[in-house]
């Protein structure tokens, strides 16, 4: 019977943490960074990956451009959540924040061939924010989430720049079998999209042209024309309580 190292799920937990805090304090990185380089080489030996430093000195060499990224994504909270009062609440405070930090940490090692680690990443912080992002998926600057538990975004969706997406988003694949492995199953979400609560858009060939707005609890299996309002209606009557009805 195989072993699995399951127990790298704790390891990967406390290393996730202290990355995401090393990205974003100078002194933590300082404090913590032989901690990181050891123990991010100890995951990939449990993991039988080769070349653990190569890939390590390279997955470094990202994280600069990677806070660059996330500077512009805490921005663009700050500048579309009115309840927000500073930019240090975001990185303290924001769970779409986190769940983006570790997408895009995640994202990096993804790209790198690295495929467990940066899921088991991606899972960690999925269960603390309930928000589901695939490492695979490909993200522009400026991303917002609102609120963002329940949203799922698919290894093969494309968003654009300056994107908006509230709770219960899902961006997914109309099919799940097996062969669909290696083509496109997830939709292309272009610039300055807003999507609200609820919304489902499904499908590799589906587009979302840029400026659109998706409204909330709508299901989408076709491609939808840039500068669109697409919203979803139902008859809601209001009327005078009846006695003995509460």
């Amino acid at each position: 019977m195989k072993s699995y190292n399951v127990c790298l799920k704790d390891t990967v937990k406390t290393f996730t943490k202290r990355l995401f805090y090393s990205l974003f304090d100078c002194e933590h990185e300082e404090a913590h960074k032989e901690y990181l380089e050891k123990t991010f080489l100890k995951i990939l030996s449990k993991l039988e990956i080769n070349q653990g430093q190569e890939i390590w000195n390279s997955f470094k060499s990202e994280l600069p451009e990677i806070r660059r990224k996330l500077d512009l994504d805490a921005i663009a909270f700050e500048k579309n959540d009115p309840a927000s009062h500073s930019l240090d609440e975001i990185y303290m405070a924001y769970p779409g924040f986190h769940a983006i930090s570790i997408y895009r940490l995640s994202h990096a090692l993804y790209k790198l061939n690295v495929h467990i680690l940066p899921r088991m990443m991606s899972e960690y912080i999925h269960g603390i924010t309930g928000i589901d992002i695939h490492p695979g998926a490909t993200i522009d600057e400026s991303f917002y989430i609102d609120h963002g538990t329940g949203i799922v975004i698919g290894e093969t969706s494309i968003i654009g720049k300056d994107v908006k997406i509230y709770q219960g988003v899902t961006l997914g694949g109309i099919s799940v079998a097996k062969s669909l492995a290696s083509i496109k199953r997830h939709p292309t979400i272009e610039d300055n999209v807003c999507i609200y609560a609820n919304a489902t858009i499904l499908g590799g060939d589906i587009i979302i042209g840029a400026n659109s707005i998706i409204g909330a609890n709508v299901w989408i299996t076709q491609s939808v024309p840039e500068n669109s309002l697409v919203t979803y209606q139902t008859e809601i009557k209001i009327r005078p309580k009846k006695n003995g009805i509460r």
